[in-house]
């Protein structure tokens, strides 16, 4: 039946996950097949006759699973089947016919022109016949994915995709059901593996198409997977990259190139700039970052400046700091005095002061955050304005 094989060029094989689409399956299967000989099926516990379907096919390989587990879980043993085939990529796709495998080739050009990704299918989810559910969700998913990965895509959803197995093969992963999709491409883009979309067609048949996902349950699980994964996003992941520029470039190259020479105009900047000295000396110590690109985000500031400036608490400056803030809250409330009993230069001492001053601490913190950021912020823009002035002349 196999014609030719496309994905040999790639070194690639295709996997099917198939739970109860009998209705479908065997075209699908079909169609794949003249294409290439490399298809791995994984029967996920299916009740239907799905077992007697597959028992036509001599020449794919075939993993039953006892009970349904859940796409996830069998896109995870495809995955291992393939790497122990040694196949550098998986193409896949539903068994329930919305997918062509007609445009599997459409995959292996791209990673021949482009080179390694992970490609994800391109439904164009505003033509006509999409269920208004389904761009929902896609619209939906795709916010959370440029959110926690910084990648703008048009279609994170489909399960039609080329996986680069040796990349991901050492990426752990916790979840097993139809969230698994979302999981992989977020901590995929986190390793630094290219995200594409890649435009393929889509059929969605009412009176073929059987559909798993279960609108509360599954919706459920991908809300508090997304809740995870913006949380490991604001607290580790970008912290670390942007530590991991600032090690790379040095303040100099940063200052020059990041400050200076961005596309941002001079008030964005600036405002970037003021937005940092705020919240880094604001008294959210432990929040300081997620609170500042939070911001930054909403505001659409520039996040690489604010977090910068947010950093105007490292610890060598910190007493310092403390003590304005406690100086300038006392005189708020009247009691100047009282901060002659302050050692800034002992931690022991002032820590225990702090918490028997913390309302003048908090309003000290507010009025030193404000003015700090409104100096540094118009001398920025100042200054920025100045050097533009320069370039033009």
């Amino acid at each position: 039946m196999t014609h030719n094989d496309v994905l040999a060029a790639i070194n690639a094989c295709v996997i099917i996950p198939t739970y109860n689409n009998a209705k479908t399956l065997s075209r699908v299967i079909d169609s794949v097949l003249t294409h290439t000989p490399h298809l791995i099926v994984i029967n996920d516990g299916s009740t239907d006759a799905t077992h007697n379907i597959l028992s036509r096919y001599s020449a794919l390989t075939r993993i039953d699973l006892a009970n349904n587990r859940g796409k996830g879980n069998a896109l995870r043993e495809g995955f291992r089947e393939a790497l122990a085939q040694g196949y550098d990529y998986a193409i896949t796709l539903d068994s329930d016919g919305q997918h062509f495998p007609d445009d599997i080739p459409t995959f292996v050009q791209e990673i021949e022109k482009n080179g390694m990704a992970l490609l994800i299918g391109d439904r164009n989810m505003n033509q006509d016949g999409i269920p208004g559910k389904s761009s929902f969700g896609n619209r939906f998913s795709n916010f959370w994915f440029r959110f926690e990965t910084g990648i703008p895509l048009s279609d994170t959803q489909s399960g039609f995709r080329l996986y680069p197995l040796g990349e991901i093969r050492d990426i752990r992963f916790y979840t097993t059901k139809f969230e698994f999709e979302i999981e992989v491409i977020v901590k995929a883009a986190w390793r630094g593996i290219p995200i594409r979309n890649v435009p393929v067609r889509v059929l969605y048949d009412p009176d073929e198409r059987v559909s798993h996902f279960r609108p509360f349950r599954d919706f459920t699980r991908i809300s508090l997977l997304n809740t995870w994964l913006v949380l490991v996003t604001l607290l580790y992941i970008r912290p670390r990259n942007y530590f991991r520029t600032f090690k790379e470039k040095g303040f100099k190259r940063f200052f020059f190139e990041d400050l200076l020479h961005s596309e941002d105009t001079p008030l964005k900047k600036s405002l970037s700039v003021a937005l940092g000295v705020l919240i880094g000396l604001s008294p959210f110590w432990g929040f300081q970052t997620v609170i500042v690109l939070f911001l930054a985000w909403v505001l659409h500031l520039n996040k690489l400046i604010a977090f910068a400036f947010s950093n105007v608490s490292i610890p060598p400056l910190i007493p310092f700091i403390v003590y304005a803030c406690l100086s300038i809250g006392t005189f708020v409330w009247g009691q100047s005095e009282a901060v002659s009993s302050f050692n800034w230069q002992q931690f022991d001492t002032y820590r225990p002061y702090i918490q028997q001053h913390l309302a003048e601490y908090v309003v000290g913190s507010f009025v030193l955050g404000i003015s700090a950021a409104a100096v540094a912020g118009i001398l920025s823009y100042l200054l920025l304005n100045i050097r533009s002035g320069r370039n033009r002349s």
